[in-house]
């Protein structure tokens, strides 16, 4: 997953496979009669980190190829400009999909530079069905309640357990919103982006996108190229690996990252006491797992809560001190304690979680056809699995419900453009959320885009996270559009900030931590 610098800027790029374009019936452009939208009435809903945030909520059509039919609404958030110069909205998304986007504009607006960011109305929101947005999807609160059946399906009795659990919650979703969820996808969503932008009364928006939010940008590009003026894509979803291949592909990146921090914690053995031998920290690691299958640390931590525990590892590795204590009380000191709170912290799922965990379902499982015959997800599954043991049958049934889900789906949406202005791409070389390798495809699918590679990191969601070259591209591209420009896969490269120490040993250290870990609070995980 990691490549050398040298082989960023000279090594070939290989075109991405030919993806039909997205049919009629999905809302490709020219299939909706367009109607005129109200401005957004906004008043504050500040808060002590964004004392200038406002909010506002926007009705749109659920169907928009029948634009005077049933409405849904967007809730909406906005940091308003204060510079002379005014270079119009920039909308934000955290990804998910299902995340929720309101907080990430005030976010944003404090984290680029103050003459940058006053040039800019930032525009958070909350796609539909998401957090604030009516109707809010829940299909099936208490899907992840504690103790659910252990992911790895080694006996029948398991299995049945955990394709009971995701034909339950596909059934549920059907069940409750059975009217809405062949209008939960990428494709509607990117209308409602447009209608945003028509009530902000902009001709054109500026796009910053995480995650999954890279994708969504993407396909607004593709349907509205001559409506984006800047497009800021990071951490990039490979357009062209929507959805089920891209997370078995996740599953050996995650499997590598999870290691990685296996090898910090051997690194770090004077703090830890588990070892100087990363492959026999994995082999403890495992075994607590297994230990945990048989009895779940404080009535709540079994092997799956486990495996939710340390995945956002993967995605951020400003949670590795506080999941290396708790994985060492529990192995040195048979203290269970540490390791259910690190739970409850990075793990557990709330309300907003269920809420987000209905949309992810709903846009995946309509956006991209998904296998039918379960015998296919065991025999993929298990072939992935003997690669990459970590999160192939956690990450299985998470996206299980798509294999029952009670609509049809959609087609990839070909993302190729040669219409836009020049975009910026920001991507980790170890990144496992979404793997290097997707970014270099949408750097060529998006003609006169630019990469900009952080080399050796291997966080999710990179830029506003500490790092300062990073940050000075965006800055860049943000203020007069300026993008750089290389020859090969990357036109710039970064080097990576250094993994955390046990306990932040400077203040510049803590600062850069605290506001990475801000980031990715709202970012979330699974993306």
């Amino acid at each position: 997953m990691r490549k050398s610098a040298a082989a960023l800027c000279g090594a070939a790029v290989v075109m991405a496979g030919t993806f039909t374009a997205i049919p009629a019936e999905a809302g490709a452009p020219g299939t909706a009669n367009t109607v005129r939208t109200a401005k957004p009435a906004w008043r504050s809903c500040a808060t002590e980190d964004h004392p200038t945030l406002q909010c506002a909520s926007l009705k749109v059509p659920l169907d928009h190829r029948r634009p005077h039919g049933q409405k849904i609404t967007l809730a909406l958030s906005r940091v308003p400009h204060t510079a002379r110069t005014y270079q119009g909205p920039l909308l934000v998304n955290p990804g998910g999909p299902g995340g929720s986007g309101l907080t990430l504009a005030g976010f944003v607006a404090s984290s680029l530079p103050a003459k940058v960011a006053a040039q800019y109305d930032v525009i958070g929101f909350d796609p539909r069905g998401v957090g604030a947005s009516e109707p809010a999807l829940d299909c099936r609160p208490g899907h992840f309640d504690a103790v659910r059946p252990d992911s790895l399906p080694t006996t029948p009795a398991i299995e049945k357990a955990n394709l009971d659990r995701a034909r339950a919650f596909a059934a549920a979703c059907g069940k409750k919103y059975g009217h809405l969820l062949p209008y939960i996808d990428t494709p509607s969503a990117v209308r409602d982006m447009d209608a945003i932008r028509q009530a902000l009364g902009a001709q054109k928006i500026n796009y910053f996108g995480y995650s999954y939010g890279t994708y969504l940008g993407a396909v607004y590009a593709g349907f509205f190229p001559e409506r984006v003026r800047r497009l800021v894509l990071d951490s990039v979803v490979d357009p062209t690996d929507v959805w089920d291949e891209a997370n078995l592909n996740q599953d050996i990146a995650f499997d590598d990252r999870h290691r990685a921090f296996l090898a910090w914690v051997a690194e770090h053995d004077a703090t830890y006491r588990l070892g100087t031998d990363p492959e026999k920290i994995e082999a403890t690691w495992y075994a607590m797992r297994t230990a945990l299958a048989k009895k779940p640390a404080g009535g709540t931590v079994g092997a799956s809560e486990l495996e939710d525990t340390f995945i956002p590892g993967g995605y951020y590795n400003g949670y590795w001190p506080a999941l290396a204590e708790a994985f060492a009380a529990y192995v040195n000191d048979k203290d269970p304690e540490p390791l259910v709170e690190a739970y409850e912290d990075f793990g557990a799922v709330d309300a907003s979680g269920d809420n987000g965990y209905s949309v992810y379902t709903s846009v995946q499982c309509r956006d991209a056809a998904w296998p039918r015959d379960w015998k296919q997800w065991r025999k993929d599954n298990w072939a992935v699995y003997g690669k990459a043991p970590f999160m192939t049958w956690s990450n299985a049934w998470y996206n299980a419900p798509c294999a029952f889900w009670p609509t049809g789906s959609l087609r990839p949406v070909n993302v190729a453009n040669g219409k836009l202005p020049p975009a910026l791409l920001f991507q980790a070389t170890g990144d496992a959320a979404t793997p290097y390798e997707g970014a270099v495809t949408a750097h060529r699918l998006l003609a006169r885009s630019s990469l900009v590679v952080e080399e050796g990191g291997g966080n999710h969601g990179i830029t506003l996270s500490g790092n300062a070259c990073l940050d000075e591209h965006l800055a860049a591209y943000l203020t007069d559009g300026t993008v750089p420009r290389g020859h090969g896969e990357a036109d710039a490269v970064c080097e990576a900030l250094p993994d955390p120490e046990p306990a932040a040993a400077t203040a510049k250290a803590a600062s850069a931590s605290s506001n990475g870990s801000a980031l990715h609070g709202l970012l979330g995980f699974r993306h």
